[in-house]
């Protein structure tokens, strides 16, 4: 049976299961502003779809269209996302005493980190509904890759920074032809700016403020379930922000598990890495709250951790408790320190984000949250080489 582009049915409230339609724009929940998730006819792809096809198709996001938003593959955006390598840290896990430590290494995406994931999406669906002109409030990292993609796309682009996000940031959203506004606070009050742009005719890409972004993020735990033969591994250690890369690996266990694919469905224990300078879901899951509070001066080396709050910090906190996993907060110094030991030790130049995970191991190791014959996956989310300056 030929199926169409994407199997989506309907977006549903992620708090109260309102459906909304995916043939308009949407952002999120209009009743009690919760995220909107996207849902698809999971019964017709475990019937009519083989998971084993997917290996030969071409390489990258795409190859997952049945499983992503876009109903007319003319409408895909492409810079070559997707499909990045899951290497094994040797030499790392010698050193941890971890004999399977995996990192699976975000930075070869375009502009350089894991957004273009969530930006490729995002924007191509909204380019299918017919939208023109977006923007996006951003700790930097986000901004560059919608930039990219509505280059791409032929869209306006509004980026909208603190004004000392590192220069890279600034400058490839710049020559991607986006209108950059700079202004002086954190991530939180770029997107107080942004609010009222929206009303201008802006569509808002925010992170879990619209139903897409995290639809590209969730292709990375396909990824993940492939390179490990259709299972995950025993811990997935990530830095989060805004948590959307979490939840979207999450959201992807649970649509294998329902596909039918995973040769062993026992979930992932996720890990929640934050800067002990902005570590709002550390907090939160210490106290076994189901939502966080703002993260008063927020402050810390790796801008994409410095996010006061996430408006998506409910599903992030539940994907934590139910993948049994944790959330752990780390130093500015363990950073730094994470982040020359895993380039001497495997050459790897990763993101402060990145790092973050390496340091977050010390502290996992000591609170004897893994099992040295586990398999630990590491996400790096980005090149160290973008924070340069």
């Amino acid at each position: 049976m030929a199926l169409s582009a994407s199997l989506l049915t309907h977006l549903i409230c992620s708090t109260y299961q309102h459906h909304y339609s995916p043939h308009e724009p949407q952002r999120f929940c209009p009743h009690c502003n919760a995220p909107l998730i996207a849902c698809y006819d999971l019964e017709t792809a475990r019937n009519h779809l083989d998971r084993d096809q997917f290996a030969h198709r071409p390489r990258g996001l795409w190859r997952w269209h049945e499983l992503l938003p876009i109903t007319d593959p003319r409408f895909q955006i492409t810079l070559g996302e997707g499909d990045t390598p899951t290497l094994s840290l040797p030499h790392l896990g010698d050193h941890l005493g971890l004999s399977h430590l995996f990192l699976k290494d975000e930075a070869l995406n375009p502009t350089g980190t894991f957004k273009a994931r969530g930006q490729a999406v995002a924007l191509s669906k909204l380019r299918e509904l017919g939208l023109k002109k977006v923007l996006v409030p951003t700790a930097g990292n986000a901004g560059g890759a919608m930039a990219a993609y509505a280059a791409r796309a032929g869209m306006a682009a509004r980026v909208i920074m603190p004004s000392d996000t590192p220069r890279a940031n600034v400058e490839e959203a710049r020559i991607a032809g986006a209108e950059v506004i700079l202004i002086a606070g954190l991530i939180s009050d770029a997107a107080q700016a942004a609010a009222s742009m929206v009303e201008q005719g802006w569509f808002d890409v925010s992170t879990f403020k619209e139903p897409y972004r995290l639809e590209g993020k969730k292709t990375m735990g396909f990824e993940i379930a492939q390179a490990f033969g259709w299972r995950f591994p025993e811990v997935i250690v990530y830095p989060a922000g805004g948590g959307i890369g979490l939840v979207g690996i999450w959201k992807a266990y649970q649509e294998l598990k329902i596909l039918g694919w995973l040769e062993d469905d026992t979930p992932p224990r996720l890990v929640a890495v934050q800067a002990q300078g902005c570590a709002p879901f550390v907090r939160a899951f210490q106290a076994h709250a189901d939502h966080c509070d703002f993260w008063q001066k927020a402050q810390t080396i790796a801008s994409g951790l410095r996010v006061p709050k996430s408006f998506g910090d409910r599903l992030v906190l539940e994907a934590l408790y139910d993948s049994q996993g944790i959330a752990i907060a780390v130093s500015d110094d363990e950073i730094r320190n994470a982040q020359k030991l895993l380039a001497s030790s495997e050459g790897i130049f990763a993101a402060p984000e990145g790092a973050a995970t390496v340091a977050a191991l010390f502290h996992l190791k000591e609170q004897r949250f893994l099992n040295s014959k586990e398999r630990v996956l590491l996400l790096n989310t980005g090149s160290g080489i973008k924070y340069l300056t």
